[in-house]
């Protein structure tokens, strides 16, 4: 079981001795001789077990205990003391210690100790990353930037209304996760939150979608279809991207708005839905508007009240907390442990413009664990083919040669599973065929 260990104490003989013995057993090392060297640590590098001198130099380990716990609660701390005392003892396991032990007396336990410790540390994680799946509402909004705090606040007022939102912002900012945080701080939150991306499909089939259809009322319409204007009925309704639903669709939503009522696709009989609506768009709609391609009275009823979510690159202050949040989750997923990540790869991350934002972020994380070595994220781990964050090589031979072995990285982490592979290199089913086809990848 391989973990990341960090011992602290300023007697360095002791601490060279600790650091050889555990590295013996293959943890991986970390070794500070002060509280606040330590610390700087603890945020360069995700650590499982800390070993911990009572008395430091600028420390008390015992009131350092509850620092360390306070900021890492996955984290398991074994305190070590030259002098046992049972008060310090006592209050040493108050503050959240994993054990206590007297130097020279326990050394044989240490070993043995340090393992109990990691999986405890393991446990702790699986059940924060559990409980952070599980949240709902605006716990799962992650940052504390003045953009992100800003609209947090704003989406948590409105959540108490039944107003119309309209979330705009840059593809990828998290319009879906404010929606569904809005629902569920509403009084609606006992029903339907139903979502639906308004790109992603051609004009008919949106029109059946929302509003349901009887059998017979279209080619391949075998059996009748319940809408999701009536499955949200009581609840929230999120229509993403609405600024790509064809303007013929737009005069009958808005009917529905004003009115409550919509008939279903081959329905003459008028039907009943009281939903809350939540809208998004990456498009300016009122340029839209001026094109022809966005009514302005539905503007104006979907605009009760925006909200703009900042694009990442105007909240990199989030970035770290966002990047350790799905370290955490694809680590799960993809059942890797004691996955360390350096301080180089956090500052490759920082250089990048992000684009694409969370989204991008998210799925720069997934592939970087798919490509680590030895469980380390490190600036190697990262996709090649991102020239913000990548090598600067500019010699088109070497660049050909790096995306050919990230592809094959990625075909044999989905053993061959071409769908797959290419959602997580993010590109077309036909230009990874094409890819391998070029490569000679079979």
């Amino acid at each position: 079981m391989s973990g990341n260990i960090l011992i602290i104490d300023d007697e360095i003989k002791l601490l060279k001795l600790l650091g050889m013995i555990l590295s013996q057993e293959n943890f991986n090392v970390k070794e500070a001789s002060t509280a606040r060297s330590a610390m700087t640590m603890l945020e360069q590098y995700d650590f499982d077990v800390v070993l911990s001198d009572v008395r430091l130099p600028d420390a008390f380990g015992v009131d350092l205990v509850k620092s360390i716990k306070a900021k890492y609660p996955h984290l398991e701390i074994i305190l070590m003391t030259a002098f046992g005392n049972i008060t310090d003892a006592v209050q040493a396991m108050k503050n959240g210690t994993y054990d206590y032990l007297v130097k020279g007396d326990d050394n044989e336990k240490i070993i043995p100790l340090v393992y109990k410790a990691l999986e405890k540390s393991k446990d702790n994680k699986s059940k924060i990353v559990q409980k952070s799946s599980d949240q709902k509402g605006f716990d799962k909004i992650i940052g504390n930037s003045p953009l992100i705090l800003q609209a947090k606040k704003l989406a948590e007022k409105v959540a108490l209304t039944d107003a119309s939102v309209l979330l705009t912002g840059e593809t990828g900012t998290g319009k879906e996760v404010f929606a569904n945080a809005i629902h569920e701080g509403s009084d609606r939150k006992k029903n339907n939150f139903v979502a639906i991306n308004c790109s992603a499909f051609s004009k008919e089939i949106l029109e059946s979608e929302l509003f349901g259809h009887k059998a017979g009322s279209f080619t391949g319409a075998v059996k009748d279809k319940k809408g999701l204007i009536e499955e949200a009925n009581g609840g929230t309704l999120f229509l993403d991207e609405i600024g790509e639903m064809p303007i013929e669709l737009q005069a009958k939503l808005l009917r529905v708005l004003e009115t409550k009522e919509f008939i279903k696709m081959g329905e003459t009989k008028v039907s009943k839905s009281d939903f809350r609506l939540i809208a998004a768009t990456n498009r300016n709609l009122e340029d839209e508007i001026k094109q022809g391609h966005f009514r302005e009275d539905l503007y104006f009823r979907l605009n009760v009240f925006e909200i703009t979510l900042p694009a990442l690159r105007e909240r990199k202050d989030d970035l770290k907390a966002l990047a350790k949040n799905f370290v955490n989750i694809f680590s799960q997923k993809l059942h890797l442990s004691s996955v360390q990540v350096t301080p180089e790869y956090y500052k490759a991350l920082e250089k990048n413009d992000w684009k694409g934002n969370i989204r991008e972020l998210r799925n720069t994380i997934e592939r970087s664990l798919i490509l680590m070595n030895d469980n380390i994220l490190d600036t190697e781990s990262l996709p090649h083919y991102s020239e913000k964050i990548a090598s600067t090589e500019k010699d088109s031979l070497s660049m050909r040669s790096l995306e050919k072995e990230h592809i094959q990285k990625v075909i044999q982490y989905t053993k061959g599973n071409k769908a797959e592979a290419a959602r997580l290199l993010e590109i077309g089913i036909a230009t990874l065929y094409r890819k391998l086809e070029e490569y000679n990848l079979r």
